[in-house]
Parts: structure tokens; C-alpha cells; sequence
């Protein structure tokens, strides 16, 4: 049996940090397993080439809901990377980092190890920022991070309404002020490419002969030796194989792959292990637990003026927008899935901005399920609350490694979050009306002016809001014993186990997920070293 230091499980945005960090070290033999392939899939490098890759079952794991009613009674999918890189590999790109009250109000859930002061440390470690070194943005990291360059009028209009609506105009929307804001956002991308966490990662420290990587294998469980973790039984080519872990073996998989790892390792609710046949190892009834997710609505609207990008994606001029990105890596496919980001609050009396809006000078056809845009000129926005407090739950429902569990999301469940996702809408209504953007504005066409009331704002909110991809806490991270990680990240009751992703928040941070997840990788392996002398 092959044995290693240590055993990543699952090469996405945490993975990826993790290999470059603990295989510094040449003394430290490092293993990573990724379920899918490499990302070599010609349209992951093409920033606008995201919606090709998440249409591809190979590269993904696509997850169902349960039908409830906060999603009309329907079962919507939530999809992740499956390939190097995660979700990384295939996401929107934006690059938001969160901000210092996010991860302070995790640290007095956890511990002071996840403040602000730390985090902002890792931030400044990892990146390498296109606006140059400040106290908390890096100049000198591994990830390329870049401001958006088409800059059209429509996209000017759009940043000036929200300083109407006394948003500052902010060049750096990531600039820790815990304040309301609107300005172009910073993506990862870099020459025209996209840097997952493979690229900006992985393929550096894959130069090392200490690091291992392993594609197309799916881990189904951890193996125990007692209650120690001692390696993985994986599946690779239908073949079921074990490798050993000298020191720990760390879950990377994500808010929707971990706790499935977790429960076929035999750690989660004992009763609901029992029903599947699996050995307990260790009884914790919140693995799966306490998942959170941004729900949002998409608002378009029909423009008085072309000044919108739909005509770029369709017909002659995308073959000629396609053509020019692969001779000069720039134009309208070298661009992320939105590069202007607004943070407000919905109503009077907050301290802070509680709704996030992710605006673009281009409008999606609903009836072609948004994988083309609307022939006429049109622009829209995603807006959703940032720190929503209904919880939702993950569980496999069969032993297969294969089988991607299913979900509750339980969207809107509090009272908060109902009058947050309400105020949003009406905020973003009259955001849309102040100039100059309410000069190029008219008719509403998603979800329509017909939708006035709150209950039918609701019920918009079910019938066509979607996911944000952003889904955490279903492995929560706390210094309470009924947590399922202690805030060094280990595995509760058992020993030489530890989890960092997305499922380890216990909150969620104030937008996008990518930033914080490497932030947290980062600052983990700080941990990880010094626990292991």
C-alpha cells in the first residue's frame, strides 16, 4: 500500500492551496485525489466559456434538491467542479473576499485563529493583485487576481446609479471598511485565462517530487485503524484501491461532498448510518447539518438605447467575439460572468450592508434556461442576502461514492431572511431608476412590474431564483463539543482527521465564496505545520 504524509481529499479551491503549502516542505510526502480529470477542457481557460464546461457531466457533480416549497415545489440542481481545480474550474470568477466583521464573528464562534488579522494575512499572502500591495491585498502570491477592462458606457451607467443611490464608488471593493459599496470587480483572470486554483496552485507545485496527484479516482471513505485515521479507500478505473496516511488525511470536498465522505467513513447520525449498513465509527448527528446558501433573483430589464452586450453573444459577431479571444485573449470572452458588484443594505438601521448585487450590461433568455441571451437590448442583475439564517441539511441515500447527495436547501425559512430578500428587490427597483441608468432603462422583464407585493416577490424568489453556488456550514466548524470539527479542524471523536472547505463555516461569508475558501486554506495550513511540528 502506498503511504503518504498527508491525504487531500478533493483538488478544488481548498485542495489546491493546501498541495502548494504543505508540499513546501520536501521532508512532507503529499497526496491529492481529485474524482474527475485534469482541466484540460478547452473551454475552462476561457472566462466566458463557463457555461460549455457546467453543461458537461464529466466535469461536474450535480446535485438535486428535494422539492419544497421555497423552490415551487420543484427539485433544482446544484452543481460543483468535478476536476482539477473544483469549482474553481468552472465558476463566475469574481473575486470577493468578504470582510473583517465576516471572519471576526467567525472567530468568537471558533476561535481567535480565524479573525480578521489572520485571515486578512493569508489574503495578502496568496494573491498577486493587479492594484499592487496594500495592508491586506498581496502583490507577490501565487493567484493572479485582475480588474476588468471593457468598461462600456452601459457598465459606467450602471456604477453611477449606485453612487446615486449613495453606494461609494470604490476601486478596490474588497477594501476592508465593513461599508456599502459599487465598483468593477476584481476577477481571477489573468492574460485572458482563468486561474483556478489548479493554475494558480497545483501546477506550481506539481514541479515537486514530493507531491503526488491522482485524477479520476472518487474517495468513498476514510479507513480507521481504531478511531485514527490511517488512509482512504478510493475507486479508480472500477477498481477499489487504499492508500495510507502517516500523519492525516484532510477533506476538501466541499459543503455537498465532505459530509457524504464523513457519513460512508461511518461518522454522522448513528441511526441514519444504520439504515445504510454503515459501521459507526464515531455518533454526530449535525454532519449534514446547518447547510447554508445565497438565494437569488435574477432582475432584467428591456433597454431604450443598444448600448447592451446581447448582440456580442450571438449569430456573426460571437463566431468573430470567439475568434478574437483565441488570436488576442481579450474581448467580450475574455470577461467573467459579472465585473461590477454592489453590496447596499435593504432596509434603515443595519450596521451594515446585508444584500449583495452582481450587475451586467447583457440579459439572459429564460426560455432557452439562460444558456443563451435576448435579441434585443436588455441588461441584468443577481441580487441576493448575504448572511441568510435558514439551514438546510445534506445526506447520501446510498453507499455508492458515485451517487451525488441529495439536499434540503430550505431557502427563506426565517422571518430575516424573507425581509431581507424582499427589501432587496425593492432597492435594486430603484436603483434601475436613478441616473444616468434610468435615462437607458424600460420595461421590467424579470420577474415584471406585475410582481409588487411581498408575497409575490416571494414567490418569484421560488419560481426563478437560483442558487449562488455558495453553499456552507454543512460540516460546521465550532468550539461547542456538538460541532463536527473543533476549530484546529479536526474531525470530533476520532483522531488524525480534519476537513477545510466551504462545509467547515459555521456563517456565510459576505459574498463569493472562492476568496475566503483559499484564505482559509491558507491560514489552515498554517495550523496543520505547527500541529505537526
Amino acid at each position: 500500500m502506498e503511504r503518504y504524509d498527508y491525504i487531500i481529499v478533493g483538488a478544488g479551491a481548498a485542495g489546491c492551496v493546501l498541495a502548494y503549502r504543505l508540499s513546501e516542505d520536501p521532508a512532507n510526502r503529499v497526496c491529492v485525489i481529485e474524482a474527475g480529470p485534469r482541466d484540460t477542457h478547452p473551454f475552462i481557460a476561457m472566462p466566458k466559456g463557463l457555461a460549455k464546461v457546467m453543461a458537461d457531466p464529466k466535469h461536474l457533480w450535480a446535485h438535486a434538491s428535494q422539492p419544497e416549497a421555497s423552490t415551487a415545489g420543484q427539485s433544482e440542481m446544484w452543481v460543483r467542479g468535478r476536476v482539477l481545480g473544483g469549482s474553481s474550474s468552472i465558476n463566475g470568477m469574481m473575486w470577493v473576499r468578504g470582510q473583517p466583521a465576516d471572519f471576526d464573528a467567525l472567530a468568537e464562534l471558533t476561535s481567535d485563529d480565524w479573525n480578521w488579522e489572520h485571515i486578512g494575512a493569508a489574503y495578502a499572502a496568496l494573491e498577486h493583485h493587479e492594484l499592487g500591495a496594500a495592508p491586506t491585498r498581496g502583490a507577490s502570491g501565487p493567484l493572479r487576481v485582475t480588474m476588468p477592462t471593457l468598461r462600456d458606457a452601459l457598465s459606467e451607467a450602471q456604477i453611477r446609479a449606485g453612487e446615486a443611490m449613495g453606494w461609494p464608488r470604490k476601486q478596490d471593493v474588497n477594501i476592508p471598511d465593513n461599508d456599502d459599496g459599487i465598483g468593477y470587480a476584481p476577477r481571477t483572470i489573468a492574460g485572458g485565462k482563468r486561474q483556478s486554483a489548479a493554475t494558480a496552485f497545483l501546477r506550481p507545485a506539481e514541479r515537486r517530487a514530493n507531491l503526488t496527484v491522482l485524477t479520476d479516482c472518487t474517495v468513498d471513505r476514510v479507513i480507521f485503524d481504531g478511531q485514527r485515521a490511517s488512509g482512504v479507500e478510493l475507486l479508480r478505473g472500477g477498481r477499489r484501491e487504499t492508500i495510507g496516511a502517516a500523519r492525516e488525511v484532510i477533506l476538501c470536498g466541499g459543503a455537498l461532498a465532505t459530509p457524504g465522505i464523513l457519513e460512508r467513513s461511518g461518522i454522522g447520525d448513528a441511526r441514519r448510518l444504520a439504515e445504510l449498513g454503515i459501521p459507526l465509527v464515531h455518533d454526530n448527528p449535525e454532519v449534514g447539518e446547518g447547510l447554508i446558501e445565497h438565494r437569488g433573483l435574477i432582475m432584467q430589464w428591456k433597454l431604450t438605447r443598444d448600448l447592451s452586450q446581447n448582440k456580442q453573444f450571438h449569430g456573426w459577431r460571437l463566431l468573430r467575439a470567439t475568434v478574437r479571444y483565441y488570436l488576442t485573449r481579450g474581448g467580450p470572452m475574455s470577461a467573467a460572468a459579472y465585473e461590477i458588484g454592489g453590496w447596499f443594505r435593504t432596509r434603515p438601521g443595519l450596521n451594515r450592508p446585508d444584500a449583495q448585487v452582481l450587475v451586467a450590461p447583457f440579459s439572459f433568455d429564460f426560455a432557452k434556461q439562460r444558456q443563451d441571451v435576448e435579441r434585443f437590448p436588455g441588461m441584468s442583475v443577481v441580487v441576493y442576502p448575504l448572511r441568510p439564517t435558514s439551514r438546510g441539511s445534506i445526506h447520501i441515500a446510498t453507499r455508492d461514492p458515485d451517487a451525488a447527495a441529495s439536499f434540503q436547501p430550505n431557502y427563506r425559512a426565517s422571518d430575516a431572511d424573507r425581509q431581507s430578500m424582499i427589501g432587496a428587490v425593492r432597492v435594486i427597483r430603484d436603483y434601475v431608476r436613478q441616473a444616468p441608468l434610468g435615462e437607458l432603462v424600460g420595461e421590467e422583464t424579470m420577474p415584471g412590474a406585475a410582481v409588487a407585493s411581498d408575497a409575490q416577490i416571494l414567490e418569484a424568489y421560488d419560481r426563478f431564483g437560483t442558487c449562488g453556488y455558495h453553499a456552507v456550514g454543512s460540516c460546521r466548524m465550532g468550539k461547542d463539543d456538538a460541532s463536527v470539527i473543533d476549530p484546529q479542524l479536526n474531525v470530533r471523536g476520532v483522531s488524525a482527521l480534519r476537513i477545510i472547505d466551504t462545509s467547515v463555516m459555521p456563517l456565510i461569508p459576505a459574498g463569493n465564496t472562492q476568496g475566503p475558501t483559499m484564505a482559509m486554506a491558507w491560514r489552515a495550513a498554517d495550523l496543520i505545520l505547527a500541529a505537526n511540528g
